[in-house]
């Protein structure tokens, strides 16, 4: 069958789809004998063409080349956006930017000198053997240079190599230098959270939106706020600093608790780094002091020795201790009290005195079972878990005994993370519900939830009490800062060393919270191995460092965290304590 076609002259042709439609509608018409091999070759010419396809689809998804690992770099590529990490009154800590990378398909380039010495005299900073050494391979794609300017981008394109080109990338940002970065960690070239808040987006799949990697900007996601505050977090790290410098300590550390939330406004460690530019993150004096570091907290565990006896019933407020000779001996193991009195204190004095005596008297009142029970409810005795993937387990005596629970009972033989202690040192002030840290935002509600009370109401007011009389009359007035009735406590450990205490190396803290009457904040501020100075008269004990830091902190932040001065006492802030008559209530 032929198919004739006629027009006039001068006639239009019939456009190209109607000729199309002619011709298949002919091809496909089944009368007569003629028409069964026509349809055969179109079956076979299309069949042909479909097993074309198909076979270059599998060698495209088997075997490896240009497009193959160009395809797979750009999706990688592409598939590392993370979300930007905001402060909790939403300015940006880490972002991502878009960024170009360099590539080379080695099959494709030619002259391998010619294309090593280009590259290298627009991007000096190739090593020009080791980039002459990837160009040499047979691979489909190396990466030449990650992360460009757009400057050197365009001396790379001017260059005009065949088998060089440019891979679309995310650059990961952190706009504020070092401040927060132990708790922002920061990730690596390839966009991976390697440490902190970065490695905990990796962990819960924050980092892809959809599930499948279609997430290509930080837009796409959605921010993880923080309860950090950017403006507390500088300020703490500001004086964090100058106190390192001035106590010539070798490191140090600081970190700012909300009590009814839990959530840590701010966290120092020093020396820090650059989560941009993390060359020497890994190094070990950059660990993150307040969440890996373990340590005697020293003078600053009588807080909770103190509650563990008045909740247990084995103390009330008013219930006095002799600390006469000065000393206790345990075995062959002899405890000395620090400043001591020689003589009968009460409860409130014994924390005011830091009696040392007096602290293991209520803890053997106690009793060894009742002292593990009591710090092990008060997560001192287990690792404790917060979104920073970084944290230690405390070292807790293998074998414990009496001489551990004299110990313990002021701050030395069981060491813990700070950002622990003080935890619990929340508990003791908050109303008596344990509440783990957190450094995402959340409310009040949302923490009670899940907070555990473990000390009775009243036990909590009378720890408010004593932390109070220690701001105004005892080794917590180095931060009593005049209008936000600060209550705190000192601790001075001697540090460890080959096994054994070391009588001129210190380990300071001072823990305050403020107000006493109704604690909203708590602040820790630590050196390690501070030295005295012309001031201090010589001494390098925690009220002359780490609680003239304290003060400096607190007088700085609390206008920021919105706590409005009080130039006259509250009336009654304590009014249980004041019922029961307890000494320095009047």
């Amino acid at each position: 069958m032929s198919v004739e076609t006629t027009s006039e002259p001068g006639a239009e042709a019939p456009p190209p789809a109607r000729r199309l439609f002619s011709f298949l509608r002919d091809v496909f018409r089944m009368s007569g004998e003629k028409s069964q091999p026509r349809v055969g070759l179109v079956i076979l010419a299309f069949s042909a063409l479909f097993l074309a396809i198909t076979g270059r689809l599998v060698m495209l998804a088997t075997l490896p080349g240009e497009q193959v690992g160009l395809r797979r770099a750009t999706a990688n590529a592409i598939s590392a956006a993370r979300p930007d990490i905001l402060d909790r009154n939403g300015v940006v800590l880490a972002t991502d930017i878009r960024t170009v990378s360099v590539f080379a398909e080695p099959r494709n380039i030619l002259d391998k000198d010619e294309a090593t010495e280009l590259l290298t005299a627009v991007l000096p900073d190739l090593d020009a053997k080791e980039l002459r050494e990837k160009l040499g391979t047979k691979k489909g794609f190396v990466w030449v240079k990650r992360e460009i300017t757009p400057r050197q981008q365009a001396e790379v394109h001017r260059l005009g190599i065949p088998g060089v080109g440019f891979v679309p990338e995310n650059k990961r940002v952190y706009p504020n230098g070092p401040a927060a970065a132990h708790v922002l960690g920061f990730a690596s070239i390839d966009n991976v959270g390697i440490a902190g808040i970065e490695k905990y987006i990796d962990t819960q799949g924050l980092q892809d939106l959809y599930g499948a990697g279609l997430a290509t900007q930080a837009s796409d996601l959605k921010p993880v706020t923080l309860s950090v505050d950017l403006r507390v977090q500088h300020l703490l790290r500001d004086e964090m600093v100058k106190g390192m410098e001035r106590f010539k300590a070798i490191a140090a550390a600081g970190a700012i608790l909300d009590v009814n939330t839990g959530e840590v406004l701010g966290l120092v460690s020093l020396p820090d780094f650059d989560p941009g530019n993390p060359v020497d993150a890994l190094e070990k004096d950059r660990i993150n002091r307040m969440n890996v570091g373990v340590y005697e907290m020293g003078s600053t565990f009588k807080a909770l020795t103190i509650a563990m006896a008045l909740d247990s019933g084995k103390a009330n407020i008013n219930s006095s201790y002799s600390t006469a000779g000065g000393m206790m001996r345990f075995g062959r193991q002899v405890i000395k009290e620090y400043h001591g009195t020689g003589r009968t204190l009460t409860v409130p004095e014994v924390f005011v005195h830091s009696s040392n005596m007096g602290s293991i008297k209520m803890a053997l009142s106690v009793g060894v079972e009742g002292h593990k029970a009591f710090l092990k409810k008060m997560m001192q005795l287990d690792r404790m878990t917060t979104e920073l993937p970084e944290s230690a387990a405390p070292i807790v005596p293998s074998r414990w005994g009496e001489i551990n629970t004299a110990t313990i009972a002021f701050g030395h033989g069981l060491a813990v993370a700070p950002l622990q202690a003080m935890a619990a040192v929340g508990a003791l002030v908050n109303g008596g519900t344990f509440i783990t840290p957190t450094f995402l935002k959340r409310s009040e509600e949302d923490a009670r939830k899940t907070g555990v009370r473990v000390i009775k109401p009243e036990t909590s007011e009378a720890m408010r009490f004593i932390m109070r009389l220690n701001g105004e009359r005892g080794s917590a007035r180095k931060a009593d800062v005049a209008g936000y009735f600060v209550g705190g406590k000192t601790g001075t450990a001697e540090k460890v060393i080959n096994g054994r205490y070391a009588k001129n190396r210190n380990f300071t803290t001072f823990t305050a919270i403020a107000p006493s009457d109704k604690p909203k904040y708590l602040f820790l501020a630590i050196y390690d191995e501070p030295k005295g100075y012309a001031e201090s008269g010589g001494y390098s004990t925690a009220a002359w460092n780490a609680g003239v830091t304290t003060g400096r902190v607190i007088e700085r932040a609390a206008p920021i965290l919105g706590l409005a001065p009080r130039f006259e006492p509250p009336i009654a802030p304590f009014p249980l304590m004041a019922k029961l008559g307890a000494w320095g209530s009047r």
